[in-house]
């Protein structure tokens, strides 16, 4: 068999572990899913990212002031220590980046980027997850790339494909375009053509404003442009220099993360010449990882995989109880509802119809919401007080769970009876969190976004909330997608609940079997490797 290529794998997060503070939310645990899989697969992975000295934040709900941002610094004793420091040359300083190696949370190693030294002057470039603004945006993307791209050939990890998981790693891209500039000799077209064979770009984001874009002139101040001249940055990246497009262009192949966000990238960056061409491959979720054992051991027997799942939902339950002092009841249809604190997403989607509502929390449902908002971001501050809110108005049916972290997902995506999902369509790139609950027995009720699209059997392993329906006009689409969701709840959810059992339980086997393997990070890992890391010549 040929030797399979080294892949380094870069990403501004990674989350490996609840207690390890560098990921924020869903591209970091993605991540580390993708590393815990590559080393189960005993592939040749490494990972890039950063040491966070506070992490992303930690929030807190106040009476007082709502939601307010805490950020705690971070000290672990488990990183090695790989004796290598390299120099990026910020703002016209040096910055000394210490390379830690990771490898105790059964990952492929991982290797992260410090700035936090004594010789430094910009020691807290490297000090909080997406922190403060362009400049230190732009500063902490440097580090990752281009610091990655020297830190592992002082390391000694000879690669063959460099894969940029989101547009933060471009530099890294710029990087290895200098270097077959000035150590190599070529030209710039030569040297970006040999980069490219080298570079392999995932895309996340189909939301506009979540594709970053930079000044210019703020790059070439930065150093960020490592002697390329401005004509050169705007080949590759556009002006103002677009991340994602720059992405594009440097990779030689590109993937969406669902067959449906496959379709809304390649008509978002239609316009973009010179570009790679992005295809579909769904992210997946590491099964060690998210689901319950017990599950598994129980999935073939309907009355123990019901028991099993009994048993977990009064362990979330208490959890609950135990942080929020609120008693939820077992015999009552919980709904699980965990995201980054985003419009699209809709949060309170099953509050807006107010008589359906006051109903169905009155007697069939509760519902456990947590959720974060970026610390600059008002209106997701907003969205997480109007669920507080609704936790008022509903008292004892409706818990918000302050501080989301992987111990509540995990907790929520194993003990719920249904996991909601109601993101305006296509705005959704895949959503692993239905992933993790469906392979839990947790049935999902979404619209048909992300990776739903490609598991959902209405009525045999979950339901759809309406048809697919997409409208430029939010009011109208927003309007369609509640009427669908207060019907599939109260004409089929909420009936099969507490009337028929039997069809329930079957639906929850159906849901583990039809997504262990076709979703599992495994299967993900396997695809990048056949379809974006070994080079077929049809694809150049």
């Amino acid at each position: 068999m040929k030797k399979l290529p080294t892949v380094a794998y870069f990403s501004m997060e990674f989350g490996l572990d609840s207690n390890f503070k560098i990921y924020a939310g869903g591209l970091g645990i993605l991540a580390g899913d993708y590393l815990k899989a590559a080393k189960d697969l005993g592939y040749p992975v490494v990972g890039v990212g950063i040491l966070w000295k506070q992490g992303y934040n930690k929030q807190i709900v106040t009476e007082e002031y709502g939601v307010i941002d805490a950020f705690p610094i971070y000290r672990y004793d488990f990183l090695k220590d790989t004796g290598v420091k390299v120099k990026v040359r910020i703002r016209n300083r040096d910055v000394y980046c210490k390379v830690w190696k990771v490898d105790n949370f059964e990952n492929a190693d991982l290797y992260l980027l410090d700035t936090d030294l004594p010789e430094n002057a910009d020691r807290w470039i490297t000090g909080q997850l997406y922190g403060w603004f362009g400049e230190e945006r732009v500063a902490q993307e440097m580090v990752l790339g281009i610091g990655g791209v020297r830190a592992l050939k002082e390391v000694g990890v000879e690669v063959d494909v460099y894969h940029f998981n989101e547009g933060h790693a471009v530099f890294a891209g710029l990087e290895l375009v200098r270097y077959y500039m000035e150590e190599k000799g070529l030209s710039f077209e030569q040297a970006l053509s040999k980069a490219r064979e080298k570079i392999v770009f995932t895309t996340h984001t189909p939301v506009e404003a979540g594709n970053e874009t930079h000044p210019l002139r703020l790059l070439m101040y930065m150093g960020a442009n490592l002697n390329l001249t401005e004509e050169q940055l705007v080949y590759i990246g556009g002006a103002p220099f677009n991340m994602t497009v720059a992405a594009l262009r440097l990779a030689r192949i590109s993937n969406a993360v669902s067959d449906l966000h496959r379709i809304t990238a390649n008509a978002m960056w239609a316009q973009v010449d010179r570009r790679s061409r992005i295809i579909g491959i769904t992210n997946g979720v590491h099964v060690g990882t998210w689901v319950d054992r017990r599950i598994l051991e129980s999935k073939h027997n309907p009355e123990k995989l019901w028991q099993t799942h009994t048993q977990i939902k009064r362990e979330l339950l208490d959890f609950v109880e135990k942080r929020t002092g609120i008693k939820l009841r077992e015999d009552v249809l919980t709904i699980g509802f965990a995201r980054r604190a985003a419009p699209y997403k809709r949060s309170d989607l099953i509050f807006r119809d107010k008589e359906a509502a006051d109903k169905m929390f009155k007697n069939d449902l509760q519902i456990i919401f947590a959720g974060k908002s970026h610390p600059l971001d008002d209106t997701g501050k907003e969205i997480v007080n109007n669920i507080i809110a609704m936790s008022k108005k509903y008292p004892g049916k409706v818990v918000f769970l302050e501080d989301y972290d992987m111990e509540i997902g995990k907790l929520l995506t194993r003990g719920c009876d249904i996991w909601l999902n109601n993101p305006r369509r296509p705005l959704e790139a895949c959503g692993t969190s239905g992933m993790k609950a469906a392979m839990n027995g947790v049935l999902n009720v979404s619209t048909l976004d992300g990776w739903w699209p490609e598991a959902c059997q209405h009525g045999i392993n979950g339901w759809q909330i309406g048809d697919g329906f997409e409208s430029k006009d939010e009011k109208e689409q927003d309007s369609h997608d509640l009427k669908s969701l207060v019907n599939v709840m109260q004409n089929e959810v909420i009936p099969t609940y507490y009337k028929n059992r039997d069809r329930w339980v079957k639906m929850m086997q159906n849901s583990i079997e039809s997504t262990l393997e076709k979703f599992s990070a495994e299967r993900m890992v396997k695809e990048y490797y056949e379809k974006m890391y070994i080079q077929k010549s049809h694809e150049d």
